[in-house]
């Protein structure tokens, strides 16, 4: 079939459906949607056999949907609907979730069912899960659905016959007002999945040395503590921050907006405190590797220590592997040196 993607951005799904669609034998374009007008005209000069939306932040105009069979790819199971529908469910902790493709109507994530598959939830920030569980479901889902659409025979399911206790309906876009971190009583747990809700967008908005920041990302630490609020160290770029029974590795931070001036940008955290920090101490870049001879395993307390290092090191058996996660996938220049530098490090193990 001849498949026009529509997408507010040809972001990671939207290139992995295209791809996965491509290699089946399919034929698309892509429209980067900005106008319902532009829609149109693409519409006309391609003329589909299915419109698939992977990732629109944006409705379907109805003249469209009504000539155009029109399947949505939505981040939760049926019967859920909204724009933050991972936030609310890494926030609420749930073990699984799903993602549905539907078809366009005049409601929004209301539409007829094509597919629907389901994927657990480990405990990871908003972007990992999108990624990698997300992208995996909303593939499969996609394909079955472009199947079925294919075959000419299948009728999608009214979201009404299928019962799903996991969906809670139609819930607005997820408040700062429910992300914010109360220090003084918030559990590790809780502001890690606070954190994780929001680690690409929007971050947590937050109060910190006479400034307000959104928060990006979150990492358990296991070993510091401190005061409920204080900060208690850096790690590369990141800062430690002490929970009320706990502490967490806070990697980014961005300035609040102010009216009238451009959205500020996220920043390593110490790069964007620059000026505002206390000394603090600086922790290993890799604790794994800290003060171990050549002849030394790597212990177990070690390897499964919950802290967080852009760069980690392990070994099973024989084998040792060095890992990186640079925040947004970036990197820079000193991102690689420090990776040389663990690399060499690395290789002086047996």
């Amino acid at each position: 079939m001849h498949i026009l993607l529509v997408a507010s951005a040809f972001n990671s799904l939207t290139q992995r459906v295209h791809a996965e669609l491509r290699d089946r034998g399919h034929t698309l374009d892509v429209h980067l949607a900005s106008s319902d007008a532009a829609l149109r005209d693409t519409l006309g000069a391609c003329e589909p056999e299915l419109v698939i939306a992977p990732m629109l932040k944006r409705a379907i105009p109805e003249d469209v949907w009504r000539k155009h069979t029109c399947l949505i790819v939505h981040p939760g199971p049926v019967g859920d609907r909204g724009p933050s529908s991972l936030d609310w469910a890494i926030n609420a902790g749930v073990d699984r979730w799903g993602v549905t493709v539907l078809q366009a109507n005049g409601e929004m994530d209301a539409g007829d069912v094509w597919a629907s598959v389901g994927f657990p939830v480990p405990r990871v920030g908003k972007s990992d899960l999108y990624r990698n569980e997300v992208s995996d479901a909303a593939s499969a889902a996609v394909l079955l659905a472009v199947d079925r659409f294919a075959s000419g025979v299948h009728a999608p399911q009214p979201q009404a016959q299928l019962r799903n206790r996991a969906a809670a309906g139609t819930r607005p876009a997820y408040p700062q007002s429910l992300r914010r971190i109360r220090w003084q009583r918030d559990s590790t747990e809780a502001v890690l999945r606070k954190l994780r809700a929001a680690d690409s967008s929007p971050g947590v908005l937050d109060e910190l040395l006479g400034g307000e920041w959104h928060l990006h990302g979150g990492h358990p630490e296991d070993e510091l503590k401190g005061r409920p609020g204080e900060l208690l160290a850096t790690r590369a770029g990141a800062i430690c921050r002490a929970t009320a029974d706990g502490a967490v590795w806070i990697p980014e931070l961005r300035p609040r907006r102010r009216p009238g001036e451009p959205r500020p940008f996220k920043l390593p955290a110490v790069q964007a405190l620059a000026g505002r920090l206390p000394a603090l101490p600086e922790l290993s870049v890799l604790p794994e590797l800290s003060g171990l001879s050549e002849d030394t395993l790597v212990p177990a307390a070690d390897r499964d220590r919950r802290t967080w290092s852009d760069i980690r090191y392990r070994e099973e058996g024989a084998v040792g592997f060095l890992s990186f996660s640079f925040p947004g996938g970036a990197m820079s220049t000193s991102h690689c040196r420090r990776l040389l530098d663990a690399y060499v490090a690395a290789c002086s193990r047996p």
